[in-house]
């Protein structure tokens, strides 16, 4: 009898879901040049059931194509079917990537990046997520009991992301009930994103097969902790030597990444609509909360929603190849791709401009005056995904980065969720969210 394993054909949307179509494998090597069809309106898709008004209607669609680089087949338990994955770009019939491809935007501002200043982008990302089912009591935070109570599931899960090779560096329990963290070591370019996709969802599915839950929504339940994605960059130039890190400059920063971090805290606000694009993000983001109500910056500053990594190398020869930045406002409700695609945008708009580095803060950014913030040009980032979507539109330069087309459809599809979110209760969309990441 033939085999019935699938391999799931997936994209990574304007809303940061992996949607999919599966082929039998023995059909998968006739699918690599051309790929399946997907409706254009696909990308306007929700979380939920909802399909926002677009630009295409029923009209035309994509070929979602693979990257073979990307598949990747992990078995989970003897006698039942591995999860087998690649990932795709979404392209024209033509054979050129579709203007609305997420993974195609990412890639054309790394290459833009690598063309003007010779640099790539080392990317890597901490994985917070929230287990519930039987089973998932209070534990102490950070204890080793919190993490033995899910003893099974770390463990098939720590095998599960060793074999599709993402990475893996910690598996650890968080602050919250149930809350755990995985990071991943940092890959070049694309690999970067790739690699969140991948690990999200070999997580997912060893909840799964484990009969438990795992989300990444960065509110699970008003009153449960947030769950971040913290992404960390840095600059490398073409003889693969770190080029961020001068023990002399602000933040220890050398002067092309001070550049880059001030493109990306100049148009901050704006980038809060991609980086952190659902109603319930802004439960997560605020004062206080270790995520950054503030577009601060600061080296080890975990309220800054830039905070300064130093490396924790002492030796002079290698001590930048650690030396990072930490952009802590980002959710898993943002598409990795669209949002490091923007941040790198961000990043060469302060190259180009040779921006000055922002000013390092070393406090709380909420316990000082208006007055001392306005000094220090320390400004409130947006408070709702409306108001981000408000800062996004007001922001020429940003909305620049896109095209007309995929500015409307991510902006009718977030303005969507918005209003849904405002018709319901906090409560409610938290479950919602909850279930669909």
């Amino acid at each position: 009898m033939a085999s019935g394993e699938l391999i799931l054909l997936i994209w990574n949307d304007l809303v940061g879901l992996s949607r999919t179509r599966g082929v039998p494998v023995s059909q998968y090597e006739r699918r690599m040049d051309h790929g399946l069809g997907w409706a254009l309106a696909g990308q306007s898709l929700t979380p939920f059931e909802d399909i926002a008004p677009n630009p295409w209607g029923p009209l035309d669609e994509v070929r979602q194509t693979p990257d073979d680089s990307t598949r990747r087949r992990v078995e989970f338990f003897d006698g039942l079917p591995p999860l087998h994955m690649v990932l795709c770009n979404s392209m024209n019939t033509d054979g050129t990537p579709w203007e609305c491809c997420t993974r195609s935007f990412m890639q054309q501002a790394l290459d833009d990046l690598e063309a003007e200043t010779g640099l790539s982008l080392h990317i890597a990302y901490e994985n917070e997520f929230l287990l519930s089912g039987e089973g998932m009591e209070w534990a102490a935070p950070f204890s080793i009991d919190s993490i033995r109570r899910v003893a099974p599931f770390a463990d098939l899960c720590t095998s599960a992301l060793l074999a599709a090779d993402v990475g893996l560096e910690t598996f650890e329990p968080e602050y919250g009930v149930g809350q755990y963290e995985v990071s991943c070591g940092p890959a070049v370019g694309i690999s970067g994103a790739d690699r969140v996709v991948i690990t999200r969802e070999v997580i997912r599915e060893a909840a799964r097969q484990c009969d438990i839950q795992a989300s990444f929504s960065p509110k699970p339940a008003p009153e449960a902790v947030g769950n971040g994605c913290h992404l960390h960059l840095s600059l490398w130039d073409k003889n693969h030597r770190p080029v961020g890190f001068d023990p002399d400059g602000p933040g220890q920063m050398g002067p092309i990444a001070a550049q880059f971090v001030a493109g990306v805290h100049r148009h901050l606000a704006a980038l809060t609509a991609i980086a952190a694009p659902s109603p319930v993000s802004y439960l997560r983001l605020g004062p206080h909360h270790w995520s950054c109500g503030y577009d601060a910056v600061g080296v080890q500053n975990r309220e800054a929603a830039i905070r300064i990594c130093p490396s924790p190398d002492k030796n002079p020869e290698t001590r930048g190849n650690a030396f990072n930045i930490e952009i802590r406002s980002t959710d898993a409700t943002a598409s990795p791709y669209l949002a490091i695609g923007a941040m790198i945008r961000a990043g060469l708009e302060g190259i180009r401009g040779k921006l000055p580095a922002p000013t390092m803060i070393d406090e709380d950014p909420a316990d000082m005056t208006d007055a001392r913030r306005a000094e220090l040009g320390i400004n409130e980032l947006p408070g709702s995904l409306g108001a981000a979507l408000d800062a996004f539109h007001a922001d020429t330069v940003a909305t620049g980065w896109f095209t007309p087309t995929m500015v409307e459809a991510y902006t009718a599809v977030k303005r969507l969720e918005a209003a849904t979110y405002e018709a319901s209760t906090p409560e409610h969309m938290c479950e919602r969210y909850g279930h669909a990441y």
